[in-house]
């Protein structure tokens, strides 16, 4: 394992690229996701989510989590809410700003010459759009979401994003917010930190000893 900790902090001089997932990592969106999923179960008479209940059952795939909080898929097909949630996604999104430290992490890494990079279980175009909206595109060499809407495994993505740029994985850190951000780090040979601030809870990420930050402010102290 590449990353290490000296008095108590990431140790980040190994690493030349990092790529960051949005969604829960830069993308402070948890609100707005319970906001939507809340219309999407108050049309079925379900019991709308608090945030608490959302972190402790949001997982991927996507439809293991609707089916956990009581979509039943045999009176009608997962495509049927999974786009009306995008939908109610899209309109409230505007809503949903970076969280407070990204600007300064994201500039500091960019001039300390670390290529830095968006890989998302976004739809590419909306992917792009939402960045372009906060005004941070600047920051990132590529910007990598998937070619639909319903939030599937971005490990393909990944591996095409790794050849495409011809990446070196050993010295690549990925950062993100679910315990998916970690199966897509392994699938791609890379090393991982877990932000505990965003989809999941601090108590899910840390399962097999994973390394977990409670902000990136904690990443910034490292450079």
């Amino acid at each position: 394992m590449q990353i290490k900790r000296e008095n108590n902090q990431l140790t980040m001089a190994k690493y030349t690229t990092i790529i960051w997932d949005w969604n829960g990592t830069l993308l402070n969106d948890v609100s707005i996701c319970i906001k939507a999923m809340n219309k999407l179960l108050n049309e079925r008479g379900i019991s709308p989510l608090t945030e608490n209940r959302y972190r402790d059952v949001f997982t991927f795939p996507v439809r293991d989590y609707y089916e956990q909080i009581g979509f039943d898929f045999s009176v009608e097909e997962f495509d049927t809410p999974a786009l009306k949630f995008i939908e109610y996604y899209q309109n409230f999104l505007p809503m949903a700003g970076l969280f407070p430290e990204v600007d300064a992490v994201l500039r500091q890494l960019k001039n300390n010459s670390i290529n830095q990079y968006i890989l998302s279980a976004m739809e590419h175009n909306s992917l792009l759009l939402s960045v372009r909206s906060l005004g941070i595109e600047k920051y990132f060499t590529a910007i990598a979401g998937i070619d639909n809407h319903f939030a599937k495994s971005k490990i393909n993505r990944g591996i095409k994003l790794i050849d495409d740029m011809n990446i070196d994985r050993s010295k690549t850190l990925m950062v993100g917010d679910t315990l998916h951000d970690m199966e897509v780090a392994e699938a791609l040979g890379i090393n991982c930190v877990l932000v505990s601030q965003g989809h999941q809870t601090a108590k899910r990420l840390k399962v097999n000893r994973n390394i977990v930050i409670n902000s990136l402010s904690e990443l910034e102290y490292c450079l």
